[in-house]
């Protein structure tokens, strides 16, 4: 009796285990490949280089950033941060949201991060599932 049922469990997981294993391989493959994002010429490095905006470089290359944003929508968030290094403020919203938000200007973010700063900045809406989705310019943060 006790191998019969055994028999009949293992037949059992055998046969459902394989279309989730497939299901689980296939989620893993899609979700591994990462859009990375054409930066036609953009000089990434001064931007990197100029952590809160502070020292001005990036309000110089507003224009530049601006041409490049439609291709940066699709990105992930982890090649984000690769790509123009770690955000000046990270905000999570709702719905499992988040917001990389990079100072273009001096402020008094650049003396006490932690102060309420209304500097230009750009803002890049992560959507659930980590994608850049949205990309907007404002003073100060998007979420208040």
């Amino acid at each position: 009796m006790k191998t019969r049922l055994m028999t009949a469990s293992l037949l059992f997981i055998s046969k459902n285990i394989k279309p989730f294993g497939t299901l689980l391989f296939l989620t893993l493959t899609i979700a591994s490949c990462t859009h990375k994002p054409d930066l036609q010429g953009f000089p990434i490095e001064k931007w990197k280089a100029d952590k809160g905006g502070c020292k001005g470089e990036r309000k110089t290359l507003l224009a530049d950033f601006k041409k490049i944003r439609q291709n940066l929508k699709g990105t992930s968030s982890n090649d984000f941060v690769d790509i123009f290094g770690r955000p000046d403020i990270n905000q999570i919203a709702d719905r499992n949201q988040e917001y990389y938000v990079y100072f273009l200007e001096a402020g008094p973010h650049c003396e006490d991060i932690t102060k309420k700063s209304e500097a230009a900045s750009v803002a890049i809406r992560f959507s659930s599932v980590g994608l850049a989705a949205e990309i907007t310019f404002q003073n100060g943060t998007p979420v208040q």
